[in-house]
């Protein structure tokens, strides 16, 4: 598999499929690709123990990191065959406190994409629906 060759949406539908190894960052935040779509994917996240804050919760840092994939990973889906993106603008709120050891949904969506930025949102569910964490981003295209 030539990924210069490959749209991103091929790319992330591959990574999907388990064709492609998953991003290192995802043995420091446990996640992994399940949909990829135009415009849209879809994670599951499982924080633990090794991602405490010094109150004995979740880190804050562990809904931004993967509100980033998520936004950053849909709007890859839009790009064309050896194009990039970089995040220029990551806004996250959070709605609660995320459990441990609870697999979460992620979900972005791309809300607008022009020749240079693609902007994005992200969730962060259970399976219940319930709200975790909501995020905004921007991505610059990179050619």
């Amino acid at each position: 598999m030539n990924l210069k060759d490959m749209t991103g949406l091929q790319i992330m539908q591959a990574a999907a499929a388990g064709k492609l190894p998953l991003a290192p960052i995802s043995k420091t935040i446990p996640m992994q690709i399940k949909l990829a779509e135009e415009g849209r994917v879809v994670f599951e996240a499982t924080a633990n123990e090794t991602h405490t804050n010094p109150l004995g919760g979740v880190h804050g840092g562990f809904a931004a990191t993967v509100m980033d994939s998520v936004t950053g990973c849909s709007a890859h889906t839009m790009l064309g065959a050896g194009e990039g993106y970089g995040t220029i603008e990551l806004n996250v709120k959070m709605c609660k406190p995320v459990p441990f050891n609870k697999t979460l949904i992620a979900e972005g969506k791309v809300i607008n994409k022009t020749r240079r930025l693609v902007i994005s949102e992200g969730y962060l569910r259970d399976e219940s629906g319930s709200l975790y964490a909501y995020a905004t981003a921007t991505n610059m295209i990179l050619s």
